[in-house]
């Protein structure tokens, strides 16, 4: 009879499952036809609801920028999504300045990344995200970081990203420099911020299983967003299916690799002088915060995104444009000199070089775009009235080529714009113009960090080697989904020594 009770009971559950699963099917059907249905007839929800957007751009970025170009106010309404997207400076301004606290993150960005990054800094507001900003801005701008950081870049750069790319360029190898420079950025931010070595970019590029979990999670987190409803993928989660089902797999490993972090730095202990890992100081300072274990948690895996992500994709992009630009690589190998030791003093004269990485970063920002949602209804400066609850999107990189802020040839490579004159100072504009970095009370406390890693690995490479980027992505770059800019396909390149 038990037995009979027990078949009886996973004969309905089996039944329920199937319904469930049929629902989000159905619903999904649903959605799709809403979202093909001519609901809104501008010409951009319609092209945004075909897809015949595609026709003339590869990515969905450029065609946002061709739109913004084209508009008056430099702000466009993409009505089927309930989103105002803007590069306009004096609307990102008033978002991240003057109307800072109507513009938070916001819930529903909060739900799309919250199983990745719970409670860290990047998907909070209010006082999670104040604590949390005080914290990072205290260790962050600590000289003993500061120099603990340089030290951990330019040993990795000598002893592994330097050995693999010479084994390269003797072995005739065509390498994806997108992978290696993942590999370079995973392992250094580890040491920067967790005092531990994953060995990425060791010889033999071992695959890291946490490092593969980590891009899966991101690129499904991102993909969230894409989903004609939100209900869809949250169905999916609750039923734990196709790509929500891959998540959580992924997140499990993101998770395993958070804990592991946490447990070996309580066992080498936190309370040293000498430790000046960002971890260990955020436990030394974080006993009073309830929930320790999860706080840590969601600490690491933010860290990991900013440290990792950001810094291998302003890299590829930047030796994509130099292979592209051979005149600014030399002009960067003269004004480091082939002989001169580079040292964080030495970097930080390269007036000329932090040009070329910031115009890089100009027309290529990690973070392509970043949205907020507004608490309540209000007009931007350029007139552009937005509902509560709507998303307002600012988009770093169709601003990077708005002739408005950088003129008619705002679409090339010219690192000279941000110097005084030829061979002059680093000239610096405003962020609401530039808001790579984010801008005012949310901009990047790990900025200066990260051009300096830039600067510190672009000027070893280009002394060294020559960089010639073969394949598809050599002409025109492809991204793909994610949470940070990154190309499909990675980056092939040939590597030759400099004789």
């Amino acid at each position: 009879m038990e037995a009979m009770d027990l078949s009886w009971g996973a004969r309905c559950a089996g039944a329920v499952y199937l319904a469930l699963s049929f629902c989000v099917v159905a619903l999904g059907v649903v959605l799709q036809i809403i979202r093909w249905w001519p609901w809104c007839g501008c010409h951009v929800c319609r092209a945004y609801m075909t897809g015949s957007w595609a026709r003339a751009y590869t990515n969905l970025c450029d065609w946002y920028a061709h739109l913004l170009r084209e508009s008056p106010t430099e702000t466009i309404d993409v009505h089927v999504l309930g989103c105002t997207v803007t590069a306009n400076p004096a609307n990102v301004e008033h978002m991240l300045k003057v109307g800072f606290d109507n513009f938070p993150k916001g819930k529903p960005f909060a739900a799309l990344l919250g199983d990745l990054l719970g409670g860290g800094i990047f998907n909070v507001d209010g006082d999670a995200w104040s604590h949390q900003r005080k914290m990072a801005s205290f260790e962050l701008g600590s000289v003993a970081v500061r120099s603990h950081a340089y030290k951990i870049v330019a040993q990795e750069v000598e002893t592994r990203l330097m050995p693999i790319l010479a084994g390269g360029a003797d072995g005739g190898l065509v390498i994806d420099l997108q992978d290696v420079f993942r590999r370079f950025a995973f392992d250094t931010i580890c040491k920067i911020s967790f005092g531990l070595d994953p060995g990425c970019l060791e010889q033999g590029m071992p695959v890291s299983e946490a490092a593969v979990a980590f891009d899966t999670a991101t690129r499904l987190s991102a993909i969230r967003a894409l989903a004609v409803s939100p209900l869809l993928w949250k169905m999916k989660r609750m039923l734990n299916v196709g790509t929500e089902r891959e998540l959580k797999k992924a997140i499990k490993v993101v998770d395993g690799l958070a804990v592991a972090m946490i447990r070996e730095r309580r066992k080498q202990g936190v309370a040293s002088a000498k430790r000046n890992d960002l971890l260990s100081r955020f436990m030394a300072s974080a006993r009073e915060v309830g929930e320790e274990d999860r706080f840590l948690r969601d600490i690491v895996v933010s860290f990991l995104l900013a440290g990792r992500d950001t810094i291998s994709s302003g890299l590829t992009t930047l030796f994509m444009f130099l292979s592209k630009n051979p005149a600014v690589a030399a002009a960067m190998r003269a004004e480091t000199g082939s002989r001169r030791p580079v040292t964080y003093e030495h970097l930080k004269g390269l007036h000329y070089t932090h040009a070329v990485i910031h115009e890089n970063l100009r027309l290529f920002p990690p973070v392509q775009f970043d949205s907020k949602f507004c608490a309540a209804a209000d007009v931007l400066p350029d007139g552009t009235y937005v509902g509560a609850g709507s998303r307002v999107m600012y988009h770093p990189y169709a601003m990077g080529r708005m002739p408005s802020i950088w003129g008619a040839d705002c679409e090339a490579f010219r690192p000279e714009r941000w110097l005084t004159g030829p061979g002059g100072a680093f000239a610096p504009v405003s962020l609401y113009k530039y808001p790579v970095f984010q801008a005012g009370l949310r901009v990047c406390l790990g900025k200066e960090l990260a051009v300096t890693e830039m600067k510190a690995v672009s000027v070893a490479v280009v002394r060294a080697f020559d960089v010639e980027v073969v394949g598809e992505n050599a002409c025109a770059p492809k991204f793909a989904p994610g949470l940070t800019a990154s190309l499909s396909g990675g980056l092939p390149v040939r590597v030759m020594r400099r004789v």
